[in-house]
């Protein structure tokens, strides 16, 4: 099984392609960060992850998708950018008619490392670990990418 996993955001959203063996056992096969510029309009900014989107899915045909969902409570403008990258990400899944599953960052944390509130680098380096990996995944956001598709196979 192959699964997508995508941290959106505006200025990165990151992505990871897991594929998975009949025992659950994750096996990274390309992950990375769609970065945008902060000069470009929003409009411009979101349709480069459409694009770029759209291109991952096309060349990597997953199975499903995991998102992580939208939970702000201090800026409201940063929310909203988060969620116009996001519903740009949901539009190329629906596209594509991809299954997605949708995780608050306190349940991938809690699939990950069996806390929900873990640190950043308690996931970081249990995917690390998980994924029998050298090094921890770069960027950031790539390495959360990697998570969420973890959490997705465990429910699918």
């Amino acid at each position: 099984m192959r699964i997508l996993g995508i941290d959106p955001g505006l200025a990165t959203t990151g992505w990871a392609i897991v594929d998975f063996d009949r025992d659950g056992k994750p096996s990274p096969v390309d992950y990375g960060a769609i970065l945008t510029k902060k000069d470009l309009s929003v409009s411009a900014r979101l349709l480069e992850i459409y694009t770029d989107m759209k291109e991952l899915v096309e060349t990597f045909k997953p199975d499903y998708a995991g998102v992580e969902t939208l939970l702000f409570c201090n800026n409201a403008k940063t929310a909203i950018s988060v969620g116009e990258a996001r519903g740009v990400v949901l539009l190329v899944l629906q596209e594509k008619d991809i299954p997605l599953k949708e995780f608050t960052p306190l349940q991938v944390k809690n699939s990950i490392t069996g806390y929900g509130k873990a640190s950043k680098k308690q996931v970081q380096e249990n995917v690390r670990r998980i994924c029998e990996m050298e090094d921890i995944p770069k960027p950031d956001d790539a390495a959360d990418a990697i998570a969420l598709a973890i959490a997705t196979e465990s429910i699918i």
